[in-house]
């Protein structure tokens, strides 16, 4: 069951907030989160709504020289980490644990958002989002997918864009 949200208010998870407050065009996608899924949130989330794969980027948490990062790469590809270390000047990246993660963000995993998080961390946005006119990431909760502009990603983040994805 897909349920599309037009409304802004400034009810809902943190990133919707943020998102509302900072008068930014989205879309909010609600669908129903199938527990027993094998094939990932992300493309999970381009099934049910029905939207290419490579439109849908999802959130990765990560450890440059020991400062948490946002990597946010397109859920058909992998986060190349010397590509993230590199795109912030670091010398190692490595995946942060997820209680980690969870505990920074404010999020549960598979429903990180780089919007709205607990904390601002240095964030990257693989390049490819600009090949779209408007990109899906995390609302914030397992489910609910928010569709925005990439420039609005970007600025909203403060991110630097970087080819940070290869193909899997």
């Amino acid at each position: 069951m897909v349920r599309k949200d037009a409304k802004h208010s400034p009810s809902g998870t943190p990133a919707l907030v943020a998102l509302s407050a900072a008068g930014v065009p989205h879309t909010a996608h609600a669908y129903e989160h199938d527990p027993g899924s094998d094939v990932g949130y992300g493309l999970e989330a381009a099934q049910v709504l029905g939207v290419p794969p490579e439109q849908v980027f999802k959130t990765l948490m990560t450890s440059v020289d020991g400062t948490l990062t946002v990597a946010v790469v397109p859920v058909t590809g992998q986060l190349d980490l010397k590509a993230l270390a590199t795109a912030v000047g670091g010398k190692k990246a490595a995946m942060a644990p997820r209680p980690d993660a969870e505990r920074a963000t404010g999020y549960v995993a598979g429903g990180i958002s780089p919007l709205g998080q607990k904390n601002a961390h240095p964030t990257v946005v693989d390049e490819t989002a600009w090949l779209f006119d408007t990109v899906y990431v995390s609302g914030g909760r397992r489910g609910l997918d928010v569709e925005l502009a990439p420039d609005d990603l970007v600025r909203l983040t403060s991110a630097t864009v970087a080819a940070i994805a290869r193909d899997r």
